[in-house]
């Protein structure tokens, strides 16, 4: 298997190439899809899979020109709403085979209500990584106040109420030495508190995570989830909508 973080620092976000046995995926790419096809050529490899952790409200996404490019098929989460463009939207657990490699699909709603994260098993069973979007970035977690501005009845209680289920049920309870791969670092406005590194083991995010602390409360978590978010970014809210509107 093989991993490549592709980070713009600019954006502060992380596109990802991963590939096994001549198939590859690439993870929330960027509008100028160019690098992920010189990639996957200088690797002799094939783009199979343009897996997208969320709707994203703060860049455009290249996954309909990768699409067209290499043919490779666009999935997202589970969602109630159509795309506009041809794309599979997967359930909860669905699995993807990639070469020797397995990616699972783990639905975690809260930063969005479609997020999900990618979870990468290896040939022998062994989960290696996880790449978890907006929902876990390293030292901090997704904020639950854009969507709300998407969805009329969701509010950023609700939403934070759904991420703190999803930390708590879907990805704490994963393996210590499971790699996190997260779409931002600090600089984006998609959190509050995160930290410059661009990945680190979750075993560790478990101890230094404030989000992930033992005994955690919901109704903590949703207090301190709140807590300090300054404005988004003027754009976000109608990127947002922009985004759902043309699903």
């Amino acid at each position: 298997m093989n991993i490549k973080q592709i980070y713009t620092g600019c954006l502060a976000q992380g596109a990802y190439y991963i590939e096994s046995n001549g198939e590859a995926a690439i993870i929330d790419p960027l509008r100028e899809i160019k690098p992920y096809l010189e990639l996957a050529e200088k690797r002799n490899s094939v783009i199979k899979y343009i897996f997208e952790t969320h709707f994203h409200a703060d860049f455009v996404s290249g996954h309909v020109d990768l699409a067209k490019a290499t043919g490779a098929t666009i999935v997202y989460g589970p969602t109630a709403m159509k795309t506009g463009f041809d794309a599979l939207i997967a359930t909860d657990g669905q699995e993807f085979k990639l070469g020797n490699a397995t990616i699972r699909l783990i639905h975690t709603p809260g930063h969005t209500m479609e997020s999900s994260c990618y979870l990468m098993i290896d040939e022998d069973g062994k989960e290696q990584a996880i790449f978890t979007g907006d929902t876990l970035f390293i030292g901090d977690v997704g904020r639950p106040d854009l969507a709300q501005h998407v969805i009329a009845d969701m509010t950023q209680e609700k939403l934070a109420a759904h991420l703190y289920d999803s930390l708590h049920n879907k990805i704490m309870p994963l393996s210590d030495d499971l790699i996190v791969y997260p779409a931002h670092g600090a600089g984006s406005a998609c959190g509050k508190n995160m930290s410059k590194e661009t990945s680190d083991t979750l075993g560790n995010q478990k101890k230094t995570n404030y989000a992930l602390r033992p005994g955690l409360s919901k109704e903590d978590f949703i207090s301190e989830i709140l807590t300090g978010l300054t404005p988004p970014p003027g754009l976000f809210p109608k990127k947002c909508r922009n985004e759902y509107l043309r699903l």
